[in-house]
């Protein structure tokens, strides 16, 4: 069972695809062709045996240090060892037909002997390939994938059609290796050139960090999380996956293991504040109409996540010859949360195009055509219960969160009419509106505690109702909101971060046994909130713990536990990318909750 943990990772990819390397030099992870494809590399959810390709010195160890290189998604991990010091430099480069892993092995001082190990397993890790070697390079085929390894150096066939080599690299040298994959019908690929591959992979990333206009507090870590959000972002649609693995736990040992490979709706008018608020105009452009595409059909078919390309259909499984990461088992692809009926996701649809509008994307005559369709549903279907922005797989219930978001695709469509002349039924809007409004206050705010609850006739709470003033549905002076900051707090808090939701409490709410950690975008918005009711220095403080919460090189998960100091959850995470984003520009004074609809 590997020890490493989640926070020894860090990620390279070519925005189509995404591998996670250890501080050791292994790559872990790796789905080829793309975030959702089966992984070739699994050894973060079970062992060596579901492969890895480790490249490093040959006595092992973790690295002494890593960086990436710049603003870019190089990276570079040094070993210093008695014989001298090493560095091998990894990277995806972007926009190649065949996706490629490039890593290239320098000698820094003295000559260190180094080893690679390099072990494919097909379908997440159940296949063993078929070895051969062509014209000097290795081919390694099974059903429809192949992938070819070119390097200078002599590699030799080990026990378990496992690969491996020898070497020793002095000063100055540097040695490359390149892993392409291809579909098996298809010729080898064309040779890559691993030097000029890293040189351009850098220019790349260079490049385009120079769109970045943010000039706020925390430049640095807003710059990193960016790169984070970019690499998660599948170039040839403009999705945005919410993560770039599946199945790593939201507590060791537990079930709550879910596969975040795919495109959540929820998460569109976080992910669209971020990229208009730091200059990323054009990735906004294409997320939006990602979303336009994914959603376009019948209202009532709406999903809360979609594949890559927009398909609706996820189907989950489990892989059971995976032991999980750390034993916490099933490992599952797909998710069946995907067919759960989730009020909010209408709302967060609405809230995302009307954001689009009103930051200066180009108006689109099809997105107020889908806007009014979408609005037409919510009218006959906002009064039913559902599973939240949670996606919690018990019982359906009129959560407040969901009824808020509502609220906002009503308000949404209101003030398009009103503000911007755009045709639709604004009085029969308004009064649905104000019908919401006065419904969620009613039902939805217990007076005795002074804080809105996680759903109607509830006494617990849910972070998501911080996110109320943020909608524009009660400025953040009403006294009913500090009630409702202060009972997340202190019923969510731990050891100053938040969880989602007690899921100990009221019943068991998700119906799964054992609880979660603290929740990073949460913490994130409890930031916000602490800002949002003047109390700017506990705001800050809480979030330059955040910030301190990354690994070394700057990556967050989704979760993080207090009592052992660790990550946990798929990585790195948008969602806490994103919130990192959008609460430095917070705190530094851009009007990030105008954007969302008002104080």
């Amino acid at each position: 069972m590997p020890t490493s943990a989640i926070e020894d990772y860090a990620l390279i990819g070519d925005l189509r695809t995404a591998a996670l390397v250890d501080r050791d030099g292994s790559i872990d992870w790796l789905c080829l062709p793309d975030f959702d494809s089966a992984a070739c590399f699994a050894a973060l959810l079970h062992d060596e045996r579901a492969g890895r390709w480790r490249l490093g010195p040959r006595r092992g160890g973790p690295a002494t240090r890593r960086r990436y290189r710049g603003d870019s998604l190089v990276l570079e991990s040094e070993w210093d060892t008695p014989e001298g010091v090493v560095r091998v430099v990894d990277c995806m480069p972007p926009g190649r037909a065949a996706p490629a892993v490039v890593r290239v092995v320098e000698g820094i001082s003295g000559r260190v002997p180094v080893r690679t190990d390099l072990c494919l397993r097909f379908d997440y890790g159940h296949i063993r390939p078929w070895v051969t070697r062509e014209d000097g390079d290795l081919r390694a085929v099974a059903g429809p994938d192949a992938v070819w390894l070119h390097t200078p150096v002599g590699t030799h066939a080990g026990p378990n059609t496992t690969t491996w080599a020898d070497f020793t690299v002095e000063a100055g040298q540097r040695v490359p290796f390149v892993l392409t994959h291809q579909r098996s019908h298809l010729p080898a690929p064309e040779p890559t050139d691993g030097l000029r591959a890293v040189s351009d992979t850098e220019r790349f990333w260079t490049s385009w960090m120079t769109a970045c206009d943010y000039d706020g507090e925390w430049a640095a870590e807003v710059r990193r999380a960016l790169v984070i959000l970019k690499a998660l972002t599948y170039a040839p649609t403009g999705g945005i996956v919410a993560a770039a693995t599946t199945s790593l736990p939201e507590r060791l040992g537990g079930t709550r293991n879910w596969d975040y490979r795919y495109c959540w709706l929820r998460d569109a008018t976080f992910t669209l504040q971020a990229l208009l608020g730091t200059g990323f105009v054009a990735e906004a452009w294409a997320w939006r109409e990602w979303l336009l595409r994914a959603v376009a059909g019948d209202p009532a078919e709406l999903r809360i996540m979609y594949d890559l390309d927009g398909s609706r259909r996820v189907p989950e499984q489990t892989l059971d010859w995976l032991d999980g990461h750390h034993g916490s088992a099933p490992v599952l692809i797909g998710n069946a949360a995907a067919d759960q009926h989730q009020l909010d996701t209408w709302g967060e649809v609405l809230e995302s195009l009307h954001l689009a509008r009103e930051t200066g994307l180009a108006p689109s005559e099809s997105a107020w055509n889908l806007q009014r369709a979408l609005l037409e549903h919510l009218e006959g279907h906002w009064n039913q219960p559902d599973n939240s922005l949670w996606e919690v797989r018990g019982d359906r219930r009129h959560f407040v969160h969901s009824k808020v978001m509502a609220w906002a695709g009503f308000d949404r469509g209101v003030r398009a009419v009103r503000d911007l002349g755009l045709p639709g039924d604004v009085r029969r809007w308004a009064a649905l509106r104000d019908q919401v409004h006065a419904e969620v206050c009613e039902r939805g705010y217990d007076s005795e505690r002074n804080t809105f609850t996680q759903f109607y006739g509830s006494r617990g709470v849910d972070a998501a109702l911080l996110l109320l003033p943020r909608t524009g549905f009660l400025p953040w002076s009403d006294p009913r909101m500090r009630g409702t900051v202060d009972a997340v707090s202190r019923e969510l808090g731990e050891d100053g971060l938040v969880r989602r939701y007690a899921n100990e409490a009221d019943d068991n709410v998700d119906g799964l046994p054992g609880g979660e950690s603290a929740f990073l975008a949460c913490s994130f918005w409890l930031a916000d909130a602490l800002h949002g009711t003047g109390r700017a220095d506990q705001a800050r403080e809480l979030f330059e713990r955040l910030l301190s919460l990354r690994n070394d090189v700057g990556l967050l998960s989704e979760e993080f536990d207090v009592r052992a100091g660790r990550q946990l959850g798929n990585t790195p995470q948008a969602f806490s990318a994103v919130g990192l984003v959008n609460t430095a520009r917070y705190l530094s004074g851009s009007p990030i909750a105008t954007l969302a609809g008002g104080e």
